[in-house]
């Protein structure tokens, strides 16, 4: 999409968490309470993904099925940065990548057996070898530049590098953040530039006789 095309803005917001993430992560909680209380007219949906890059994929190209490509904006972090690179190489919607993963099939592939999630320690799942193939396969389908993306990015991430991460980025607006860590941990300063990227639409208040 070029810079002078106009774009409608979104009636429907899909957020990726990372990997051993989950839904009740601090950006995915804040942003579904920011997205709440000022686009309550937005379809959110922030699903908890298998482990297996491939099934996880599938559940949510299911569950995006029926929204309106056009008008749909996905955000992704760490590994579900990738995620929604991927998505968008099917899709072309709008993606907001939050220290996106660029090479997770080959990061991952020291965390092959047992895991458990941030969030809740006692959740447990076990990382398959066959993830990884699953990765690369999705990873070899990401073949074209960023179009209608924004690229948050903490010099300071303590997981992935900085500089990989923005030479993976190309085409997007990249806003590179000095120091930050992976969790981007000041993400509530950054959130209103992100939703402000992504067009989100806004429902006004129809009067009534009691205003």
């Amino acid at each position: 999409m070029s810079a002078t095309t106009p774009r409608s803005t979104a009636t429907h917001l899909l957020y990726l968490h990372g990997f051993r993430s989950s839904p009740q992560s601090a950006k995915a909680r804040q942003m579904a309470e920011r997205v709440a209380r000022e686009h309550p007219g937005v379809t959110w949906w922030c699903p908890q993904l298998p482990p297996s890059p491939a099934a996880a994929m599938a559940l949510v190209m299911d569950g995006i099925r029926n929204w309106p490509h056009d008008r749909a904006a996905v955000v992704g972090s760490s590994l579900g940065g990738f995620y929604a690179r991927w998505i968008h190489a099917q899709l072309g919607c709008r993606v907001a990548l939050l220290n996106p993963a660029i090479q997770p099939a080959r990061d991952l592939a020291k965390y092959i057996g047992e895991q458990t999630t941030w969030q809740n320690p006692e959740e447990r799942f076990f990382f398959e070898p066959g993830f990884v193939a699953e990765l690369q396969t999705q990873q070899d389908a990401i073949t074209l530049p960023l179009q209608d993306a924004f690229a948050l990015i903490a010099m300071g991430d303590e997981v992935l590098d900085w500089r990989e991460m923005v030479g993976g980025c190309v085409g997007a607006h990249i806003k590179l953040l000095p120091g930050g860590d992976h969790a981007l941990s000041d993400f509530d300063q950054h959130l209103g530039e992100v939703l402000q990227f992504l067009q989100l639409e806004i429902v006004r208040k129809v009067p009534t006789v009691a205003d």
